[in-house]
């Protein structure tokens, strides 16, 4: 089994994070986004979304995306992390946070960054316009985000989600890739993100 990936990258920090949670090991094979190694033949051949992360198992079988992956290692690891929810109730609503974080947060900070930037005007066309729209759009959500935690030491139940997750990696990427002052305007962001940043498998 091995895990193909480009360790600084966001989404490939959400499954190492999510994997040290579990406390589970793989194999890594770096994968170099920004020079293009996931461009080649040989990888596209793997990937569906040719993109990192992929998991590759011992058959042969490959799966893309950073959320299929962990649970595919959450229901492969015996464990009571619960980081899915542990019941009926608690299961949706992680799916429903962990996307709206995804989609309203994440998402909409890697198109501010990557049209902004223009990190990949080599490859796909980059609209300045547009990625100033979405770091409004990422700005727009922060709000939102802080009343959820308002009282709370995480975004849906008791305990450590792949909601809290995927919002970890979200702030930090605002705070140094888009320079969103978060941790310094948002008090319930900040006490949760400080106190997230003290797990080890956060570090």
């Amino acid at each position: 089994m091995k895990l193909y990936e480009f360790a600084p990258t966001p989404s490939s920090r959400r499954v190492s994070i999510f994997l040290k949670e579990l406390g589970v090991d793989v194999e890594r094979v770096q994968v170099n986004v920004r020079e293009g190694e996931n461009l080649t033949d040989e990888f596209k051949q793997k990937s569906v979304n040719g993109k990192v992360p992929m998991l590759e198992l011992d058959c042969g079988v490959t799966i893309c995306e950073s959320v299929a992956i962990c649970r595919y290692f959450h229901e492969a690891t015996p464990n009571r992390k619960n980081l899915f929810g542990e019941t009926h109730l608690e299961t949706a609503q992680v799916e429903m946070w962990n996307r709206v974080v995804e989609f309203q947060g994440l998402f909409a900070g890697f198109q501010a960054f990557r049209n902004i930037s223009g990190v990949y005007k080599d490859r796909e066309t980059c609209v300045e316009e547009w990625g100033i729209e979405s770091k409004r759009r990422v700005e727009s959500f922060l709000p939102q985000l802080e009343q959820q935690l308002t009282g709370k030491p995480y975004i849906v139940t008791e305990a450590l989600t792949i909601a809290d997750i995927t919002a970890f990696i979200f702030v930090g990427f605002a705070e140094k890739a888009l320079q969103i002052e978060v941790l310094s305007q948002y008090p319930n962001i900040a006490r949760w993100f400080k106190d997230l940043s003290q797990r080890p498998a956060f570090q």
